[in-house]
């Protein structure tokens, strides 16, 4: 197994098992992670419009003489972007600022957010049919949704008319989202982890840390493989090269069930995920 191994999407596409995240990172510092990536062989990379780094993405793919159809490439749409109208515009301005023909996977980033909560339904509706027309001009590859719950999934299974393939969630040992996971896999829905290490909380734990020392791995080594045991589809994200490099090391190594169950039992001790119908952005 590498980081170019896939799963196989509801739509029949491959996704890399292991992507890059840009969230938090600054325009230079979004920039030189992915150059260091790529350069370490993930092929896989994530950003937002909420992250305000799609431009220094772009420039990072084309500067790293990787060519573009080996890169599986992940947007998410904006807060104040849903709806109908308001989509079509994001998914071109997202094409312009990543200075690309088509995205791999589009993201709607939050279910239900502050902008439209009086008709959440209706907008998120109204956003997926122009991501479906999308698709349907080649610019967008794969639709997906990300921090959705199962009844914001419900909603939008009724009136799409294509499958979402990917669930983007907050999923590392502290916060498994047992419901949401059950309910992505009931329908073929790819469950992806962000914070897979839990924006750091995750190396307080005292567990890991013996854990880690047993497998003769970093705290961030071993749960990133946890998350590919369960299936999951992690983003581990850092702005330091060495830990670009140590992340993607992670494929010589299996965790015994009794400890994969140890780290299951660590719920909530680094945080757990927001509520995305209360969130106020």
């Amino acid at each position: 197994m590498s980081l170019t191994d896939t799963y196989k999407l509801n739509n029949g596409l491959e996704v890399p098992k292991v992507g890059f995240g840009t969230w938090q990172a600054n325009e230079d510092e979004a920039k030189q992670s992915v150059l260091w990536a790529l350069e370490a062989g993930y092929r896989h990379i994530d950003t937002a419009s909420g992250y305000k780094n799609e431009e220094e993405v772009g420039e990072a793919i084309k500067e790293s003489g990787v060519p573009r159809e080996e890169i599986f490439l992940t947007t998410k749409l904006h807060n104040k972007e849903h709806g109908y109208d308001k989509t079509k515009a994001a998914i071109e301005s997202s094409l312009q600022k990543l200075d690309t023909d088509y995205i791999d996977l589009f993201l709607i980033h939050w279910p239900n957010p502050i902008y439209s909560r009086d008709n959440w339904e209706e907008a998120n509706a109204g956003t997926w049919k122009a991501m479906e027309e999308a698709v349907e001009a080649g610019k967008l590859k794969s639709l997906g949704v990300s921090n959705f719950l199962p009844h914001h999934l419900d909603s939008l299974l009724r009136t799409a008319k294509i499958k979402p393939v990917i669930n983007q969630i907050l999923l590392n040992p502290s916060e498994m989202q047992p419901e949401v996971v059950k309910y992505n896999k009931e329908h073929d829905i790819l469950s992806e982890a962000y914070s897979p290490l839990g924006t750091g909380k995750i190396f307080d734990v005292d567990e890991l840390k013996e854990l880690a020392a047993k497998y003769n791995k970093s705290i961030a080594q071993l749960v990133l493989k946890w998350s590919l045991q369960h299936g999951f589809l992690p983003l581990p994200k850092t702005v330091t090269k060495e830990r670009v490099w140590e992340n993607a090391d992670i494929f010589d190594f299996d965790i015994e069930e009794d400890d994969m169950k140890l780290i299951d039992g660590l719920e909530g001790r680094a945080g757990k995920a927001k509520d995305p119908d209360t969130i106020e952005f």
